[in-house]
This record gives structure tokens, sequence and C-alpha cells, in this order.
């Protein structure tokens, strides 16, 4: 049995369907003048972002139905891809965002609908 390292703990997790697991980015503590400000208000921000990490499959696709139902057809599942790819950064809904927490780390899932904008490193020409 491989032991699980940095390098291959996320490895073993699959995001399912139309999701994103994102790694939050630490939440500003101050405002654009300095003032601090209280870790409840700091939750109650509509929009976050955070780094992604895993994106699932994404949307199923019906099968296209055949003409000849006697002939076997081996049913693979279609999907189309979602736009989010690993690396991006995302701005995403906070009300639509799952919480969880995976060895020590602190992570999201959130619906490919929720995330409103994604900023990517490489040129998209």
């Amino acid at each position: 049995m491989l032991g699980i390292t940095a390098d291959n703990k996320l490895k073993r997790l699959i995001v399912v369907g139309d999701r994103v697991l994102i790694k939050p980015k630490d939440p500003t503590d101050r405002t654009a003048s300095g003032l601090y400000l209280p870790p409840t208000v700091q939750e109650k921000e509509q929009v976050q972002s955070g780094y992604v990490i895993k994106v699932g499959p994404g949307y199923p696709i019906p099968a296209a139905v055949e003409d000849e139902p006697w002939k076997e057809t081996e049913e693979k599942v279609k999907y189309m891809p979602l736009q989010a790819q690993e690396g991006d950064v995302a701005l995403y809904l906070q009300r639509n965002a799952i919480e969880l927490q995976y060895e020590g780390e602190q992570y999201v899932i959130v619906p490919q609908a929720s995330i409103l904008m994604l900023e990517r490193s490489e040129d998209l020409l």
C-alpha cells in the first residue's frame, strides 16, 4: 500500500459531477483603509476567492437513441467539461459553498454555477 505524501494526498479524491474543489485564499482581516474586521464580518462576505484544486467530470450528456434496438451497445457516459481548470483562481458565491476539512487543510466544494469568474494564468488565445 502506498503512503500518503504531500504530493499525492489529493490524487485519491474524486470530485463528482459539476462540482469544483477550491482552496480558499486567506481572507483579509483589514479594510482598504486599514481597519481590522472581526471574523463574523469576514464570514458574511457573499463573494469569496480561492484556487481551483480539482474539477469534476462535468455535466452528463444523454446517450443518443439508436435506430436499431437489437444491437447491443456499451453505454459509456459522456460529459460536457467544465470551464474551471486546476490552477485557476475562482470567485464564487459563499452561500452555495460546502466547507470541509481534509488532511488538516480547509477546502470548499462549489457547483460550477456558483463560480462567477475565473482567472487563468495562461493565455486563452
